[in-house]
């Protein structure tokens, strides 16, 4: 299921209504079957490739927290390659196996990449990284490892975030899922002010300018060079306001249902070098491959 659908219009104000009245204790509950509904939208099949890494990851974090020495880092290990590993399959088989096939040309060897039909699982990337910052936290003891099953699924699936992020660190999220959230107009209204504001990027922006850079892109020989200049700053702000728009509409219907999600673009676009545009684009994403694979 996607943001900007009439499955998503008339899903997220039945969850939030649901939410707001059955009692504290089965808000977690409610919100993990409306993230298996809202993932099952799109292939059904997939959810048990989720649920497997979810339990996979699940037990790595309480084992790790119980082993010592040695064996933890083989805990972590084994966690790391098995959730890596659906990553692979799913959204780099094909990168990798033209790369080998498009090498062994270049020495005169003719090779035949395999072929497998594979549709990649919405928001793949996503919940991979959040479940590996679990298991590298709980490892490194800045996080304790959550034993209610149905808390850590939901952190790991929760629906807002699910399909473009933000990208939630434990210590941020998963306290969250135990706190009471009230019904509150005020927050409520802001958080839907801020959906508002997605929405109006995605389908007002976004999807208006991909309608002339993909007729650009899609023949370049047909158009002149002021067209594909034009084109080619048009794809910059459709990129930008396609996904500032879900990250948008991920934050205000968190904030409708009382959860605080990162903040995840700050006028990217509007910065004075590389560096400050690397801290101010996809902010989730740059913090999370700094401390989990270049300062490591």
């Amino acid at each position: 299921m996607l943001f900007n659908s009439l499955e998503f219009a008339l899903f997220f104000p039945i969850v939030a209504a649901l939410y707001f009245a059955v009692p504290h204790r089965h808000r977690t509950a409610l919100l993990l079957i409306a993230s298996c509904i809202f993932y099952v939208a799109f292939i059904p099949a997939y959810i048990a490739i989720l649920a497997v890494t979810i339990l996979i990851d699940y037990v790595a974090g309480i084992w790790l927290e119980r082993a010592a020495g040695r064996s933890r880092r083989l805990i972590l290990i084994g966690s790391i390659v098995s959730t890596c590993a659906v990553l692979f399959v799913f959204k780099y088989f094909y990168f990798f196996t033209d790369t080998v096939v498009g090498v062994a040309g270049i020495f005169g060897w003719q090779l035949t990449g395999p072929t497998i039909d594979i549709i990649l699982p919405v928001g793949l990337s996503f919940h991979t990284f959040q479940s590996l910052s679990y298991v590298i936290e709980v490892y490194y003891e800045r996080q304790k490892a959550e034993r209610n099953f149905i808390v850590y699924a939901t952190y790991v699936m929760f629906f807002p975030q699910l399909v473009a992020g933000p990208i939630e660190r434990p210590q941020n999220l998963l306290h969250q899922f135990y706190e009471h959230h009230a019904f509150d107009y005020a927050r409520i209204a802001s958080g839907l002010k801020r959906m508002s504001w997605g929405f109006f990027k995605k389908l007002v922006v976004a999807d208006r300018l991909a309608l002339y850079v993909n007729d650009v892109y899609g023949s370049p020989r047909d158009f002149n060079g002021l067209q594909l200049t034009l084109a080619t700053i048009f794809f910059a702000y459709q990129i930008y306001c396609d996904f500032s728009g879900y990250s948008d509409i991920a934050i205000g219907s968190a904030r409708v249902l009382g959860f605080r999600l990162m903040e995840n673009f700050r006028n990217p676009y509007h910065s004075k070098s590389i560096v400050e545009f690397w801290g101010r684009g996809h902010i989730s994403l740059s913090p999370w491959f700094r401390d989990y694979v270049y300062i490591p």
